[in-house]
């Protein structure tokens, strides 16, 4: 248990990596609001957790404003402070640009761009007033190396702003003593790749170690994050070299 447990926003926390991140924390003796779209899909995530006394459900459409200043006020008044934000939630959609939709474009936008844009906005503010806390979010590596291989123009169009947004937001609040970093996972084991032989054999694929990463090494590093003091403007990716190049 920590001796000063901290309070940790996550969107995206009802399965996958938000998931992962939730247990990490309430593990570690600290509380956690969580965001999903559902109130169904939350429940279900917090009595897998089993921590009723530290997790806090907050359902709402993360890309609205309104459910942004939900997850704030629900964490002060359960917790008194904001400590550490996680901005998880995300949809990865990859596809030629003549096949995306409007309402592919809607979807992104509003999930990938106003999901981090909002809760970021919500505790800037109030981390800066305490002067400290962390905004971790949560990317994606084909953002900084994209490839032939899986044509990905919406995320990574704005999965890679965000990893120049998360430079800029350092710099805007490192006088106020607030860290904000990124995570950029490759391929993950998640239950939205199925079991189908072959596709797992294309995403092995897609890094040169042909591997896929757990969700744990991306937890790992969002811990990194949270604990380091002197960290902040960093983007890291956690893709066994997937990035780094091509092969």
């Amino acid at each position: 248990m920590n001796a000063s447990p901290k309070t940790v926003i996550v969107t995206g926390a009802s399965s996958g990596i938000g998931f992962a991140i939730a247990k990490a924390y309430l593990e570690r003796g600290d509380n956690v609001v969580g965001n999903a779209r559902t109130m169904e899909r939350l429940q279900a995530a917090a009595d897998k957790l089993g921590y009723p006394a530290n997790f806090v459900p907050v359902a709402g459409d993360i890309a609205q404003p309104a459910t942004a200043q939900a997850l704030l006020e629900r964490a002060v008044q359960a917790f008194g402070k904001v400590d550490i934000l996680i901005n998880n939630a995300g949809i990865f959609l990859a596809k030629p640009i003549a096949d995306y939709t409007e309402d592919d474009v809607e979807a992104i936008v509003g999930t990938n761009l106003k999901g981090f844009f909002y809760p970021s906005q919500a505790v800037a503010t109030h981390m800066a007033a305490n002067k400290s806390g962390h905004i971790v979010n949560i990317t994606a590596s084909i953002a900084m190396q994209p490839t032939a291989k899986v044509p990905a123009l919406l995320p990574v169009l704005i999965k890679g702003g965000l990893n120049h947004a998360t430079r800029a937001l350092a710099l805007e609040l490192a006088p106020s003593g607030v860290k904000v970093n990124a995570v950029a996972p490759g391929i993950i084991e998640t239950p939205m790749h199925g079991k189908d032989e072959g596709t797992r054999n294309f995403l092995k694929g897609l890094n040169p170690s042909n591997t896929i990463g757990g969700t744990q090494d991306v937890v790992d590093a969002v811990l990194y994050l949270t604990d380091s003091h002197f960290t902040s403007g960093a983007v890291l990716n956690v893709d066994d070299a997937g990035a780094a190049g091509t092969w």
